[in-house]
């Protein structure tokens, strides 16, 4: 099994890592293949609207650090994005790669059986911690992302949401989300 690890946040020990590792942690007792990519130490540009990967590729023909990353995520059985929610949405790094997902989807592909170029079945376990305690706060924000990962062939999908987290480490202190990220782990591993 192959699992792919993406980390959407500038801080590379803040507490989207931290969850992060925690399911990787439970990876490992099952030798899974693991892959992790941290999109702050890439360079790499947003979609550019070229539309290429509709009329002349069935990829994206930007050349630069996001080849290697959706290489992988074409390849994965199961994918982790882990991003901070700043400013009511995921972070500009994770924006940027979610853009560049756009080439996943063939042409016309709202209208089309077989809407993505991915395998179906893979798994997306979607972390996003948040400052804001409200949990009802920045709800949107997954449900809006699970959308197009589902069309893409993420068929299951798992949200891990940790309100009230704020400093780096404030996830130490709460069990029940690191047990859920672990149980979630265990589901999909086992």
């Amino acid at each position: 099994m192959n699992l792919v690890s993406i980390l959407g946040s500038p801080r590379k020990k803040g507490n989207s890592s931290i969850l992060i590792q925690d399911i990787l942690d439970v990876a490992q007792q099952y030798s899974v293949n693991i892959q992790r990519f941290h999109l702050n130490q890439l360079n790499y540009k947003g979609c550019q609207a070229c539309l290429s990967c509709k009329t002349k590729s069935d990829h994206c023909v930007l050349k630069d650090d996001f080849q290697d990353v959706l290489e992988a995520i074409r390849q994965c059985d199961v994918l982790i994005l882990a991003s901070p929610i700043y400013f009511a949405d995921v972070t500009a790094q994770m924006k940027a790669l979610i853009d560049r997902t756009y080439s996943f989807l063939v042409p016309d592909f709202l209208n089309k059986a077989e809407p993505s170029r991915l395998k179906p079945g893979k798994t997306l376990i979607f972390i996003l911690p948040q400052a804001q305690p409200d949990e009802k706060m920045f709800a949107d924000v997954y449900p809006k992302y699970d959308f197009f990962l589902k069309i893409m062939g993420f068929t299951q999908s798992f949200p891990i949401r940790a309100c009230g987290v704020m400093d780096e480490g404030d996830v130490y202190q709460r069990d029940d989300i690191r047990d859920k990220a672990r149980e979630i782990a265990r589901n999909c591993f086992s």
